[in-house]
């Protein structure tokens, strides 16, 4: 697959948990070459909470885009049309397995890696962080964390809330530790990774202190390798 596209995986925070801060929002809209970008939010994941998008919509309605969403589990409208038209799709976090089955049902993750491959901007928060990635550690069970099989448009894989959520680091290095994944992208709440062309460009951090790392083994060590910040705050 040829690498086109820009992906900012978030590894939580943002509109949904803080819509009177808006500087990871305002970063992603300035990666859009476009002056005013069509965006797109879909909140599949979270089967379509009301308020979700009524906090996507406070924040990104004073900004400086045409904002947009999708529903999927009410009437939906012709999806090729609505997605070639956006600059950039926001996917909403909740449950990893379910968006992801959902969207394979409707081909829209067909439509996605088509507008990645086309140069637009993907960017997300949670489930919408990692669905990106070949792999993510989801919660998308109740009982405990699992590895999931995502879209593959990065040749990595993923794990988000990684300081905010006490099993994520002891879970990462256990794949890791048992040979499941080699490495692991991994963030902090506010904290996020910005690809272009499939290959990391920069983390950003969006809220004080807060870091992303390459976990992997080295000499039978696990490491966790801190990637240089654009602090926003």
């Amino acid at each position: 697959m040829s690498k086109e596209g820009q992906i900012i995986a978030i590894g939580g925070g943002g509109f949904g948990r803080n819509p009177k801060q808006n500087l990871i929002e305002k970063y992603i809209l300035d990666q859009s070459n476009v002056d005013k970008p069509n965006i797109c939010f879909i909140p599949t994941a979270s089967a379509e909470e009301s308020s979700y998008i009524v906090n996507y919509y406070s924040v990104f309605s004073k900004l400086n885009c045409n904002p947009i969403h999708l529903n999927l589990f009410k009437r939906t409208p012709r999806l090729d049309s609505l997605i070639n038209k956006q600059d950039i799709i926001y996917v909403g976090g909740g449950n990893t397995k379910s968006m992801l089955a959902v969207w394979r049902e409707w081909k829209l993750d067909k439509l996605l890696e088509k507008s990645y491959l086309n140069g637009k901007v993907l960017a997300g928060v949670s489930a919408g962080s990692i669905c990106w990635f070949n792999k993510g550690v989801t919660d998308s069970w109740a009982s405990n964390l699992n590895l999931i099989d995502c879209l593959g448009f990065i040749d990595e894989n993923s794990c988000p809330h990684y300081d905010s959520e006490a099993s994520r680091r002891p879970t990462v290095h256990s794949y890791i530790e048992d040979e499941k994944i080699s490495s692991c992208y991994v963030s902090e709440d506010g904290s996020a990774l910005h690809f272009k062309n499939g290959k990391l460009f920069q983390a950003i951090s969006f809220y004080k202190n807060k870091k992303s790392y390459l976990v992997k083994k080295n000499n039978d060590t696990i490491i966790e390798e801190e990637i240089p910040s654009l602090n926003l705050i």
